[in-house]
């Protein structure tokens, strides 16, 4: 089991480090709901108490035969991020990132659905994961130098490259080929303590205009606050305003987002504690088998066929003959379990996104086969 300890003094210095880095975008689409989890199987009680003790989980244990013994995946997701992971009204959890969940339960346990799902708000989802709440954090979380650094995370593929933009009504004179310049005067709101913040006043002070800059919990409040009319503008990535753009918008109003060049990266992916290579290498390597088999055409109908007749990688990706998933404290058919229960990245890509808009033809999270960024290295 992982060892953890008390640390009195540490954890104030820790709240203090937190306060500061939680600006970041979540990536800032921080979509969040308050606490609270739900699965595919069962519900607990994920919310913190509210003790004034911070028990730390030690750097360097042994977190993936924890979470075997366990035999549950605790994941942080946002509760509320449309598209990306939205609670049911049965309890489950729906999305991008909750598919991203799954996936590393399927290669742990053969099950996608021993999952715990976290809801967790942009200030929880450090904690969470520094404190062994959760041991993988799935919360459209931007990877950064200071959180890869300073707040003590460890990051792994990214599998969603986004950027931040803003979203207006065309009926006050905003169009896709608006710019920051040409928001002078205008009421921006977006989440408190997200990188969205800063972002969004370091490129209106560049480009020289004033804007009144109100935030918000969580971004619920803020699209409530711009259907309500008290702002003008609202910004976060750019894959948060394509879902509520799609699910929101009042049937009497055009929604534009711009500028068409993000004024930010946010490149989003898993996010997990430092220094325990063995866990991380096994979510690396799950999302990297989900890439690999949507570059070698295996899909979660083919796979079974794929596993016997594909290409000397494809097969031991599956856990045919050369297979390295056993090396890994994993079974040798735990990449084959990923695909044939969650799917490809395009599966799980086209399943969720798709639906409000966000293609990946021509942007960045296309394959690198077609002129995008998502690539994985060789599976041997």
């Amino acid at each position: 089991m992982q060892t953890k300890f008390t640390w009195r003094i540490v954890a104030a210095l820790f709240a203090l480090v937190l306060a500061a880095s939680a600006c970041g975008s979540d990536s800032s689409s921080d979509d969040s709901a308050s606490g609270g989890t739900s699965s595919g199987t069962s519900e607990t009680d994920s919310g913190s108490d509210n003790d004034t003790e911070v028990t730390l989980a030690a750097s360097g244990g042994d977190l993936l035969n924890e979470v075997i013994a366990r035999d549950t995946l605790n994941c942080g997701v946002s509760g509320s991020a449309v598209a990306f992971s939205e609670l049911q009204p049965d309890g489950s959890m729906q999305g991008f990132d909750a598919d991203f969940c799954r996936v590393v339960a399927a290669a742990i346990f053969g099950d996608a659905t021993k999952v715990n799902f976290v809801s967790l708000t942009a200030a929880e989802r450090f904690t969470a994961v520094q404190t062994g709440d959760i041991d993988v954090l799935m919360r459209n979380t931007t990877w950064t130098q200071s959180r890869d650094t300073d707040v003590g995370m460890d990051f792994g593929p990214t599998t969603y490259y986004d950027g931040q933009q803003l979203l207006a009504r065309a009926g006050d004179g905003f169009n896709g080929q608006s710019q920051i310049a040409d928001i002078d005067g205008a009421v921006v709101c977006t989440n408190a303590g997200t990188t969205t913040e800063k972002n969004i006043a370091d490129a209106a002070a560049e480009a020289g205009v004033a804007i009144t800059l109100n935030t918000y919990e969580d971004f619920d409040m803020v699209t409530n606050n711009f259907i309500a009319e008290a702002c003008d503008i609202i910004t976060t990535d750019g894959s948060a305003l394509v879902g509520r753009k799609a699910k929101q918008q009042p049937a009497d109003q055009e929604w534009v987002i711009f500028p068409a060049t993000p004024i930010s990266k946010e490149p989003l992916g898993p996010t997990y504690g430092q220094n325990d290579s063995a866990f991380a290498d096994v979510v690396n390597w799950a999302v990297y088998a989900t890439v690999i088999a949507d570059e070698k055409g295996v899909t979660a109908a083919n796979a079974s066929e794929m596993k016997l007749m594909g290409d000397t990688e494809t097969i031991r990706l599956l856990g045919g003959e050369g297979e390295l998933q056993t090396a890994m404290g994993l079974p040798a058919d735990a990449f084959y379990q990923v695909i044939t229960q969650v799917g490809n990245y395009d599966e799980i890509y086209t399943r969720n996104l798709g639906p409000v808009g966000l293609s990946r033809v021509g942007s960045s999270n296309a394959s690198w086969n077609d002129g995008g960024l998502i690539y994985a290295p060789p599976a041997r």
